[in-house]
């Protein structure tokens, strides 16, 4: 897997509307997120593609002439605001379809409920994404390792056995993975912040 474009560099290219790479990477980057937090306000996936399409068209119209200047403010923030005001928008128009009052349509949610539901998802965006990337770092017999017993919660015994390894090596590969899990999601926090 190749190490992900700094996040100023990537917000630098996303400024050329003709960079498919860039712009690849930043849907590749941020496609869950948006949608996981979508989902988690009760909108069905078609709903939510249509948030995540609505999404990238704002980010894109706002990327021509953007200076990224990490001191103004975080891009987590800055992301936040248009995907949840974008989320916030069309839960209100599920409202409207559906009549005020009436049953089905999906909770609009305040302020506090928005800010918890995106940190929350923030958060576990940083794990998969470190998860998937330790993953690829490993070698097959330690991703399938760690998968089979960490993930999936298979018994320690039985993945030791069919892999033939020792427990204590199946005890390893889980730790080695976890401390990788946990550097590479402060690196990304890093790069957030702009440190």
């Amino acid at each position: 897997m190749d190490v992900p474009t700094t996040r100023a560099t990537l917000l630098a290219r996303l400024r050329d509307n003709a960079d498919a790479t860039a712009w690849g990477e930043f849907h590749e980057r941020y496609r869950e997120l948006i949608i996981s937090v979508a989902k988690r306000w009760g909108l069905q996936n078609a709903d939510c593609e249509d948030v995540l399409q609505d999404v990238m068209t704002r980010v894109s119209g706002a990327m021509q002439g953007f200076d990224y200047d990490p001191g103004a403010g975080r891009f987590r923030g800055y992301l936040k605001t248009i995907a949840t005001n974008t989320i916030i928008s069309r839960l209100r128009q599920k409202t409207v379809a559906r009549g005020v009052g009436g049953g089905g349509a999906p909770e609009v949610p305040d302020g506090a409920a928005i800010d918890e539901v995106w940190d929350a998802e923030w958060r576990r965006h940083h794990a998969r994404t470190a998860l998937r990337r330790a993953l690829s770092e490993a070698g097959d017999r330690d991703r399938i390792a760690f998968e089979r017993y960490a993930v999936r919660g298979a018994d320690v015994r039985a993945v030791a056995e069919s892999l033939e390894m020792s427990v204590d090596q199946v005890y390893q590969v889980k730790s080695r993975i976890m401390k990788r899990i946990a550097a590479l999601v402060a690196e990304q926090v890093d790069e957030e912040e702009g440190r």
